[in-house]
């Protein structure tokens, strides 16, 4: 978005559009500011989401005291062009209180496939901690070999599964698979957004 962009919004008289932020990963929406067209192009510009405080009449950039501050991915408006969508990447937790949204309860604000990034990151969080402690942690012990080889044989379940029709079997089979293979990728350094990339590609 550039200066011209910026000035054919339909901004109000205050100058004030409101701009929801959202995770461009999860999908969770995260939380709800107000920008001016100073903050706006501070946003595009800097590259951290700023905002027009309403309460200290002045430019405010998100984490500015925190430290936790939402890295731009991409800011459009919609159709009317009096409202903004800001794409942003949390560096900690978004709401003041220390929860990740501004919408405390996180399973009514989530997309369903938003749990695939939170099994992410538990998974992440489960990698070179004590084998004992979990059986993630202990996939992560045994090296890629056997998570490789678990992959392969959630699979042949999976495809056994369905060749005999059951649909109860098959979901089940296909959530070991999936989790595995999220195991896979992060002993591999990868996560399925790269995967997704990989789509994205393939599909235009």
């Amino acid at each position: 978005m550039n200066k011209e962009q910026i000035n054919a919004l339909s901004w109000p008289d205050n100058q004030l559009l409101p701009a929801i932020v959202q995770h461009p990963i999860s999908g969770k929406v995260l939380m709800q500011g107000y920008m001016n067209p100073e903050a706006l192009a501070h946003t595009l510009q800097s590259g951290n989401v700023t905002f027009y405080s309403r309460s200290k009449q002045r430019l405010w950039t998100k984490g500015e005291s925190s430290g936790h501050t939402l890295q731009l991915v991409s800011v459009d408006s919609d159709c009317d062009a009096d409202s903004l969508l800001v794409l942003a990447l949390p560096q900690g937790p978004t709401c003041h209180v220390g929860t990740e949204t501004c919408w405390h309860d996180n399973s009514a604000n989530s997309p369903q496939l938003a749990f695939l990034y939170d099994l992410e990151q538990v998974i992440k969080s489960r990698e070179g901690a004590d084998p004992a402690s979990s059986y993630t942690a202990s996939l992560f012990a045994k090296g890629v070999k056997r998570i490789a080889q678990k992959v392969g044989e959630e699979g042949v379940e999976s495809a056994l599964a369905a060749m005999a029709g059951d649909r109860e079997e098959l979901a089940n089979e296909a959530a070991d698979l999936i989790f595995h293979l999220l195991v896979l990728l992060r002993s591999q350094k990868l996560e399925l957004n790269d995967v997704i990339k990989v789509l994205q590609q393939r599909h235009k």
